[in-house]
């Protein structure tokens, strides 16, 4: 019986240009034998995105107990078709599922344990396991008999940035290492390697690099934004007459259908000519908030209350929450909107990309499509409700 995690060596990195400023740092050496630990400072410096406060060091360790060896020796063969999809509860992992039953692949998904059961992912055929990222010692069991991880995880909006997106992600890749997966996944942000004052950017990057150098065979896919979360801000307060938030900034944003993002990222998992590769994915077209808005009212048939927000006041609003210890984690949020709201364009040229990927453009849906889709279908939906509530009120 071995130590979890125990048999990864890495390089010793420092983050190019900021390993003095105290940003997070993703490479380390371990001595043989020693548990996988990984640690970064923690200081007052604004430049580093960072929170305040006396300098300490953050250190994680995965040292659950598994029945791996140190020196592994061949054994039963992983099946490339097993998977386990991490983060498989939202907006883009369970597109990721529903896209690996669909081609075939045996699915596992790795839930943390809630109240609500995901037995919708049960279901469509997946197999559910509970695991938290935040507990290394629930990781390698959950890891058994899986050739492929594909992370979509994600921290929860009430709990700190780093406990999953950080600290739970060091934990899984090197409990992935110490095992003998076969490939990692990982998706990221567009431009995170520009934003290093944004926390959630930051540590996107700090991660891309802590993956390339542990020496996983892996795909690293950097996103813009997805269709899905423009129907809950935009189309759904349109619909039922509530202000809708927006900004006075002109940041554009390509965003993607996150059932393309699945179709192709198991398109990339195939080809292994794109391992180790580093890919953004971007939809055909970038836009405006103002552009999203305009095209929600056109669907709609009606107009938007919009109320616009100065991105000065965001900047305020951060420096304000900087104060106090209790709204660092608001701040941290409030840091990755005002990126969002500045002059900033999340996308690049996809020619390329589609060409690696054997892909036509013409199979990528646009933003205009999907919400197309979505009003015909809810305006259908809404007028059909209307109609027998009608009758209804003759009945009765």
């Amino acid at each position: 019986m071995a130590t979890g995690c125990s048999s990864l060596p890495l390089p010793i990195a420092a983050r190019r240009g900021r390993a003095a400023e105290g940003g997070l740092s993703w490479g380390r050496a371990l001595a043989p034998g020693q548990s996988c630990a990984i640690s970064y400072p923690l200081v007052a410096n604004p430049a580093s995105g960072l929170r305040g406060g006396q300098a300490r060091p953050l250190v994680v360790t995965c040292n659950s107990q598994s029945t791996f060896a140190a020196n592994v020796q061949p054994g039963t063969p992983v099946r490339p078709t097993s998977i386990l999809v991490v983060g498989a509860t939202g907006t883009l992992g369970r597109q990721v599922v529903r896209r690996a039953l669909d081609e075939g692949y045996d699915v596992r998904c790795l839930v943390r344990p809630r109240p609500a059961p995901a037995d919708f992912l049960r279901d469509w055929g997946a197999i559910v396991v509970n695991g938290d990222l935040s507990k290394p010692e629930t990781i390698p069991a959950t890891l058994v008999g899986v050739h492929t991880i594909i992370d979509c995880a994600t921290g929860r909006p009430e709990e700190p940035i780093r406990t999953v997106d950080w600290e739970g992600k060091v934990a899984l890749i090197q409990c992935a290492k110490a095992m003998g997966i076969q490939k990692y996944v990982f998706y990221s942000i567009h431009n995170c390697d520009r934003h290093p004052e944004v926390p959630l950017m930051e540590i996107k990057y700090c991660t891309e690099k802590y993956l390339q150098e542990s020496g996983l065979k892996h795909n690293i896919i950097r996103l813009c934004g997805f269709m899905q979360g423009l129907i809950g801000q935009y189309a759904v307060p349109i619909l039922e007459q509530q202000s809708v938030w927006g900004t006075d900034a002109p940041t554009r944003i390509a965003y993607m259908d996150t059932q393309d993002i699945a179709r192709l990222t198991f398109v990339a998992l195939r080809n292994e000519k794109l391992d180790n590769k580093l890919l953004t994915f971007a939809g055909p077209r970038a836009w405006t908030t103002q552009e999203v808005i305009t095209l929600c009212e056109r669907l709609a048939g009606q107009d938007a209350n919009v109320t616009t927000v100065p991105v000065s006041v965001l900047k305020f609003t951060r420096q304000l929450t900087r104060f106090f210890q209790w709204t660092n984690d608001v701040a941290d949020r409030l840091a990755f909107s005002e990126v969002l709201s500045s002059d900033t364009v999340f996308s690049t040229p996809m020619t390329e990309t589609y060409g690696l990927l054997g892909v036509d453009q013409k199979d990528i849906v646009s933003l205009e499509t999907y919400l197309q889709d979505y009003f015909t279908n809810i305006l259908k939906k809404l007028k059909d409700l209307k109609a027998q509530s009608k009758q209804t009120d003759i009945f009765f």
